[in-house]
């Protein structure tokens, strides 16, 4: 059974996440966090097959989080999901090796993404669907 791992410092949206997750016949929320400090913590532990990592999060941000984690585990399977999306960012993520990036707000997104990550693949949909 997939185990995802979530990371968001709002509470209302980790409960969202749980819930779309666990509509999902087959997967568990293994693990939540509120921020990357806790996140790192928290990861090697949870040994999740997806991390899905905010970006924007007070304590330390999900890029700086997602790189400690990949030091410490190069096979994470690591997708940011922001509200804050750009073509730099975009680029940044792919640099740090994450496995992908979705809108926060967009559930098939996000769906879509942790089915490939599942599959060992990438997910960076067309900018245009990120803004």
């Amino acid at each position: 059974m997939p185990k995802i791992f979530i990371v968001d410092d709002h509470d209302h949206v980790r409960r969202r996440l749980r819930s779309l997750i666990e509509s999902q016949d087959d997967w568990e929320v293994c693990c939540e966090a509120v921020d990357g400090s806790e996140a790192v913590e928290k990861h090697g532990g949870a040994n999740p097959h997806v991390t899905l990592m905010d970006f924007n999060m007070p304590i330390m941000d999900g890029l700086k989080a997602s790189r400690i984690i990949l030091q410490q585990r190069p096979s994470a399977a690591i997708l940011m999901v922001t509200v804050f999306s750009s073509e730099q960012l975009c680029e940044e993520v792919k640099k740090a090796g994450l496995k992908g990036l979705c809108p926060k707000g967009q559930s098939a997104c996000i769906l879509e993404g942790i089915k490939k990550l599942l599959r060992g693949e990438t997910y960076f949909p067309d900018q245009e669907q990120v803004h």
